[in-house]
């Protein structure tokens, strides 16, 4: 490697929501960024979650109100930061008494309530539950209390966007595959993983937020032991029809003293999980068994009068979190926290490993692992990302933004009009400018997507493929028929893309 490879001050390894929100905070603090992805962003963990922006009720039954305030804070500081692709959520819990009494929930709802500071979502109270509903004539009574929805996937794209704003490169499909500490650096292969192609650089500082392969890494790449290793843990969840026709989520409990969210998933899918299973193997081959479905189908079935099964089912995922492994205790104990090795011997160039983490407190992560890699970095600017706003959240609110896209775009239809509220925000004006009718936005694929978006996330948002597009940009993974994907993978590879 020669001098001439290009130096950043902070290289990261890994394009979820924590490597995401540290490139993003490092480079808004001054400092050269480079982060790396093996794959597309938030390939893995952060766009197989169950899609929520919560304190985490149930981790109160864990003692773990450390982790809880934190979430619950930043929940706030989020539903801010990103109101295109963040909402608030009622959650309705039906009570069944010989699971959990009615004051030990009471109890766990008002510290829920109060463990911090609350300004956008109502409290918690208790509810009835009469004919109309769609739970089962002996569930009569519940409770009701405040969470939020998130676009997981367009959350990991929204920090990568507003970390090249700041000045960050980020390279998908690049894999780090050796990292050595070299006279004070950090020298790195990177290798593109479509074309095999291989390139050098170096680094004053290196961050491990791979995420599931955050302990592999090491022996994989840096040709050193691991100072931690993780637990994973399998979350799998289940898409069937709308089980119910409200606007609300449900929290339903389960005798193994489990909960599952169903979650309203866009106009017609009810969203349910999730389950957690120790995993082992690789991370990127991940898949939910017949036992989990069965599990998920029997808990519903035991709420709700609508009847599931799995031939029901629309759509299946699974995802992998890595949990800090404190090695006893069943999966769904284990602690849902996040901690930080740094290893900087002698003077050597740092390396910083993030274990474990939420989609809640990446943010916090994120400020907190930047700070901690500032030490090194004096002429760092100061911690800004708690009164950020992510890009295209530079509104008030989702009506608001609707009524001046329909008054700058009024042939918009509304189908399209919403959904680019909730993915896009302002940052829809980008693909939409100049526009004067539907048949401008170009080629048509489907009744949901045209040219010119997919175009805008090709150029400016790192897709390639059409699973990029469908299920992580856009979620039309379950609108667009089977001859119209293939329509939009021909156009991706005529432009060159879709390897």
């Amino acid at each position: 490697m020669t001098t001439d490879s290009p130096l950043y001050d902070v290289l990261v390894i890994g394009g979820g929501v924590n490597g995401t929100g540290i490139a993003m905070d490092a480079a808004g603090r001054g400092l050269k960024v480079c982060l790396c992805e093996m794959k597309d962003l938030a390939s893995a963990t952060s766009s197989n979650s169950s899609k929520l922006v919560h304190g985490g009720l149930r981790y109160l039954e864990h003692h773990e109100l450390g982790l809880v305030k934190k979430a619950l804070t930043e929940r706030e500081l989020l539903l801010q930061s990103a109101p295109h692709i963040m909402w608030p959520l009622r959650f309705r819990l039906p009570h069944r008494p010989h699971l959990r009494p009615a004051w030990m929930i009471r109890a766990g709802l008002f510290l829920y309530d109060h463990l911090a500071r609350r300004k956008r979502l109502p409290g918690s109270c208790a509810i009835c539950f009469n004919a109309d509903s769609p739970l089962q004539a002996h569930i009569t009574k519940g409770f009701e209390y405040s969470d939020a929805w998130v676009d997981d996937a367009r959350l990991v794209v929204l920090c990568a966007i507003a970390a090249r704003e700041q000045g960050a490169e980020i390279q998908t499909r690049t894999r780090c595959i050796k990292a050595r500490r070299i006279e004070g650096l950090w020298h790195l292969t990177l290798q593109n993983t479509d074309t095999g192609e291989r390139r050098q650089c170096r680094s004053r500082a290196l961050v491990n937020a791979a995420g599931p392969w955050a302990s592999s890494l090491f022996a994989d790449t840096m040709a050193m032991p691991s100072p931690r290793q993780l637990r994973l843990v399998k979350g799998s969840h289940i898409l069937v029809p709308r089980l119910h026709d409200g606007p609300e989520a449900y929290i339903l409990q389960n005798e193994d003293r489990r909960i599952v969210f169903v979650l309203p998933y866009q106009e017609h899918f009810s969203l349910i999980g999730t389950t957690d299973v120790d995993y082992e193997g690789d991370p990127a081959e991940v898949a939910i068994d017949d036992a989990e479905v069965a599990y998920l189908c029997n808990l519903v079935n035991g709420y709700f009068k609508r009847q599931v099964s799995p031939g029901d089912l629309v759509w299946r995922y699974s995802g992998v979190r890595p949990l800090i492994d404190n090695a006893d205790g069943d999966a769904q104990g284990a602690s849902r926290d996040y901690s930080f090795e740094l290893d900087a011997p002698g003077g050597e160039p740092p390396l910083l490993s993030v274990f474990g983490g939420k989609l809640t407190t990446y943010r916090l992560l994120a400020d907190a692992a930047t700070s901690t890699l500032c030490r090194f970095f004096p002429e760092a600017g100061p911690p800004w990302t708690h009164t950020a706003v992510l890009p295209g959240g530079n509104f008030s609110t989702q009506a608001r933004l609707a009524k001046a896209l329909r008054f700058h775009y009024s042939w918009l239809p509304d189908v399209l009009l919403q959904r680019f509220v909730r993915s896009y925000g302002t940052l829809c004006h980008r693909f939409l400018q100049g526009c004067e009718q539907l048949d401008d936005m170009g080629e048509a694929f489907g009744d949901h997507l045209y040219r010119k978006e997919v175009d805008y996330l090709i150029e400016h948002e790192w897709a390639t493929t059409v699973d990029d597009i469908l299920w992580r940009r856009t979620k039309l993974g379950l609108e667009l028929q089977n001859d119209e994907q293939e329509r939009l993978q021909h156009y991706l590879q005529a432009q060159g893309l879709s390897i």
